[in-house]
């Protein structure tokens, strides 16, 4: 009997035998003992630190008089059926501080659960209502299991997990809680299973901090907040940070300067998955907010998520934060589907964005985004609207349903698209405005327009099909360039349309059945245009209209009801080795054209006039026609550097301006006799390619070596400038650049980012300074070495569309040069910056005080030449840049000069000139300023 008594203990208050409190049952039971307990009400806080089990008979009310009704410190004690009430709301009625506690069928009301230390409880079957604050509170390095859990009727938080504590959620509902449904912060991490955060008064599921979660089968709705809301570095594994990459197409061959497909790398997608945010299979749905919010530096995976009926957009990233989305329904939500703005990142793979209030993807900021066969329909506005300098990059893709535009690309927005298609679109299918987009195999539609380009860039459309049943096939706003490689255009009023001061290069491709004319030329356009066929256009095939340019090689006219070609009033163009048949007349021109032809043939017309026009200019020994080929490397007009080669004198005029600002800089006097001699040999280039003659083997590209401060960049813009005077550049401008603007942070980054800028700067100079650093020293695994071959490769590719220079110190110059043997082989002239002279500086002052309405003492001058002797002249020193920070910082010390005289506003109005201007040797900077 006495062993029996240690094992099983009873509490039943007033029967023979039994304990009258729990906590006396308590303290007599052995590690081990069951202590049963009779129904009633108990008033008393039980301390468990024992191994030992209580069963509740019937209805056991445990009531704290204060504090938590039930506390563990250690062991493994285990409560059934028990009814824990706190007297405090906002305090904890369950505290568990250690140990391995157990509670099963327990209803805890009034009070939270609170596990703390390195407590290791398991919660199944059990409740917790009426909790102020929060209901659920897991903190430490606590291990928490929490089974078939309901949490109710709390005015805070439900569940809340702190500091590095783990949750396992698995079959449990959070109901109508008036804060988060869940709280994961700190380092804490939560596992969430066929669970359910309904009627949230905040957010259904709140990660911050650097927490982690994951939830499988999960049910997030009717929250009035968000959905699931991740901050912090939420989800992002600790060291360097991963984002998703641009791919660099196949092994071992160079990255595709214009499209490239996006590949996740195993080893990065596994090592991300290993922790961070995910949700597989769950639902977030009635959520009077966003559906999903990712922003400062957070990250999230959702796998085979549906997102749907959201107020706000169904999915939203911004800040720095990364999302995943594969397999992912994203639809009915009166926002947009999926906003990705700041420097935000979004993959989304085998998704659907559809039937949303606003846009279908929305990309703005420096956002990243890549979309592998998904679907974006029936939005209400665009459907795909990139805008700041967001990155978009799209293939497999069935975009449209919208009575806006397909894909619209704004502001600095650049898209790469790969075999999608763009369908069911009331607008355009395809608008860039001022962005830039490069396209391949893909299917464009649009009722008004199917694709229209303004912009400064050159889009690209290759190998794509272009349908519209309204005005224009293909329209090419004023002053834009574009590539159009084998691209067909069938039906619209117009196939192909180029507006004025428009540069196109077309290669192959055709257009057909055009309600109109099949191309149509407006003034000033200047197309190149090769192996184009145009058939059975309502009217002409090729419409040429008043000071319409151009060149047409190897083009098939055929089958149009007007005049094949028509040539307007001050047109200027030449046909080479075109084909017209299947039209009575081939060519119906203005008295005041000038149409050329060479080997053309024409079948069927009558009377045909090609063939009795003369050839080219140029093959005639005479004045040569505009080199439109050229020309479209970029959208510059007259006027951005670029001449008319039909006006020498305004040439000669500008080459005269250009040599005069040379000679106004200061010192450098070995480069501006550099300068000089290469003008005049690109003179010779240019005379050569007039006279028909090949051009010599002469490398443009330039090595500026020098210290900084030393004119390099002004040298560089005059000498673009030079070049577009005679001709050999289109536009002569200036694009500055450097190691931050060439190589990307993470693989596959560095060659989109590259190329960008290189395509910025075709028809003039792209200028890197401190070139230097993109071969760092004694660094082989550098991402800088993907920008020079990625260099070297584009080099190449427009060998005559673009001038490089590399600018640096000159000892880290001979060392970039030999870090590529391509690279060394292109820059084959080095211009050398001397350092400025004392009297060079001196002058460099004078200018800058001359142009602030100052003047100088005469001793100042003197003065002025003994600072810069004694000057240091270490790495600090900026020369021309030290120059001018000597003049600011004599302003200031003249005007606190001046200012300690006392004067008063009248004083000053009525003070000489010579005080408000003169500087004296006193406003010398002290040395030690630099």
């Amino acid at each position: 009997m006495r062993e029996l008594k240690s094992v099983a203990q009873r509490v039943a208050p007033g029967s023979w035998g039994a304990h009258r409190s729990i906590g006396a049952a308590v303290r007599d039971a052995r590690p081990g003992g069951v202590i049963t307990v009779q129904a009633g009400t108990y008033t008393e806080a039980l301390v468990l630190d024992k191994d030992i089990v209580l069963v509740a008979k019937g209805t056991v009310r445990v009531v704290a008089p204060r504090g938590p009704a039930v506390t563990v410190h250690t062991g493994r004690a285990e409560l059934r059926g028990f009814t824990l009430v706190s007297p405090a709301p906002r305090e904890a009625a369950v505290l568990l501080r250690g140990g391995e506690p157990v509670l099963r069928d327990c209803e805890i009301t009034g009070g939270r659960v609170e596990v703390a230390a390195g407590a290791a409880p398991l919660l199944r079957d059990c409740s917790v209502r009426q909790a102020e604050g929060m209901a659920v509170r897991l903190t430490g390095t606590s291990r928490t299991t929490l089974e078939a859990l309901t949490v109710g009727g709390c005015t805070g938080d439900g569940v809340v997990v702190e500091d590095e504590a783990a949750l396992e959620l698995a079959d449990s509902l959070v109901d109508g809680v008036a804060g988060c449904g869940i709280v994961v912060t700190a380092g804490a991490h939560a596992a969430l299973t066929r669970c359910e955060i309904r009627g949230s008064g905040a957010t259904a599921v709140l990660v911050d901090g650097h927490a982690s979660a994951a939830l499988s089968e999960c049910r997030l709705y009717e929250a009035a907040g968000l959905g699931i809301w991740v901050r912090g570095t939420a989800g992002r594994p600790p060291g360097p940070q991963r984002r998703r990459q641009w791919g660099t197409g196949p092994a071992g061959e160079d990255p595709n300067p214009v499209a490239v497909s996006s590949s996740v790398d195993a080893a990065v997608h596994s090592a991300d998955r290993a922790q961070g945010v995910r949700l597989h299979d769950c639902e977030i749905f009635r959520i009077g907010r966003s559906g999903v919010l990712v922003e400062d530096q957070s990250s999230i995976v959702l796998d085979r998520c549906q997102v749907h009926r959201t107020t706000g957009a169904a999915v939203l990233v911004r800040g720095q934060a990364f999302a995943e989305l594969v397999s992912v329904r994203a639809v009915d939500c009166t926002d947009t589907a999926l906003v990705v703005s700041a420097t935000g990142n979004a993959t989304a793979r085998d998704s659907t964005f559809a039937r949303t209030g606003a846009n279908g993807l929305y990309a703005t900021g420096e956002a990243w985004v890549s979309l592998t066969g998904c679907t974006v329909r029936e939005t209400a506005y665009t459907a795909v609207h990139l805008g700041g300098s967001a990155r978009v990059e799209v293939q497999d893709c069935a975009i449209g349903g919208t009575p806006e535009y397909g894909v619209r690309v704004t502001e600095r927005a650049e898209l790469l698209a790969e075999r999608c298609e763009v369908t069911d679109v009331e607008l355009t299918g395809l608008c860039v405005e001022g962005g830039d987009a490069a396209l391949r195999d893909c299917r464009i539609e649009g009722d008004r327009d199917g694709v229209r380009l303004t912009t400064t860039h050159r889009p690209l459309l290759s190998h794509c099909a272009v349908t519209s049943v309204g005005e224009a096939g293909v329209r090419v706003g004023r002053g834009t360039g574009a590539l159009l490689e084998n691209v067909t255009i069938t039906g619209a009023t117009t196939g192909l349309l180029l507006e004025e001061d428009s540069t196109v290069l077309v290669e192959g491709g055709a257009v057909r059945e055009s309600r109109g004319s099949g191309v149509v030329v407006y003034a000033s356009a200047r197309p190149a245009v090769h192996g184009l066929t145009v058939e059975s256009a309502a009217k002409n095939a090729l419409y040429v209209g008043d000071g319409g340019e151009g060149r047409y090689d190897d083009c098939h006219f055929t089958g149009s009801r007007f005049p094949a070609v028509y040539a307007g009033a001050r047109s200027r163009f030449v046909l080479r080795r075109c084909v017209v048949d299947g039209t009575e007349t081939d060519l119906l021109r203005d008295e005041e054209a000038e149409v050329y032809a060479r080997d053309c043939h024409v079948e069927d017309a009558v009377d045909p006039v090609l063939p009795t026009l003369p050839p080219p200019p140029t093959e005639q020994g005479s004045t040569q026609v505009p080199d439109v080929r050229r020309a479209v490397a970029t959208r510059g007009t007259a006027g951005e550097g670029e001449q008319d080669p039909e006006a020498p004198e305004a040439a000669a005029a500008k080459l005269e301006e250009l040599r005069a600002e040379l000679d106004r800089l200061v010192g450098l006097e070995g480069v501006k006799h550099d300068v000089v001699t290469l003008t005049r040999l690109m003179q010779m280039v240019k005379a050569r390619q007039d006279a028909g003659l090949a051009p010599p083997p002469l490398s443009r590209h330039l090595v500026f070596a020098g210290n900084p401060g030393t004119g390099k960049t002004t040298v560089a813009r005059l000498y673009g400038g030079f070049l577009a005077a005679l001709g050999l550049l289109s536009r002569g401008h200036l694009v500055e650049a450097d190691r931050g603007d060439l190589v990307g942070e993470y693989v596959g980054h560095t060659a989109p980012k590259t190329t960008a800028v290189f395509r910025r700067a075709l028809g003039g100079v792209l200028f890197i300074d401190e070139a230097y650093s993109l071969a760092p020293q004694g660094q082989f695994t550098d991402f800088g070495s993907e920008a020079i071959s990625t260099l070297v490769k584009l080099m190449e590719d427009h060998r005559d569309e673009v001038v490089v220079i590399v600018a640096g110190y000159p000892n880290e110059m001979n060392r970039l040069l030999e870090s590529n043997a391509g690279l060394a082989s292109r820059f084959t002239r080095t211009l050398h910056f001397d350092d400025y002279s004392s009297s060079d500086l001196v002058r460099i002052v004078e200018h800058q005080a001359d142009s602030h309405q100052y003047t100088f003492a005469p001793q100042t001058i003197a003065a002025l030449h003994d600072y810069f002797e004694t000057l240091p002249r270490g790495e600090q020193f900026g020369n021309g840049r030290s120059a001018r920070q000597v003049f600011q910082q004599m302003t200031e010390r003249h005007a606190q000069r001046v200012a300690e005289l006392g004067l008063g506003a009248v004083d000053f109005a009525s003070a000489d000139e010579e005080l408000l201007t003169t500087l004296l040797p006193v406003d010398l900077p002290p040395e030690e300023a630099f």
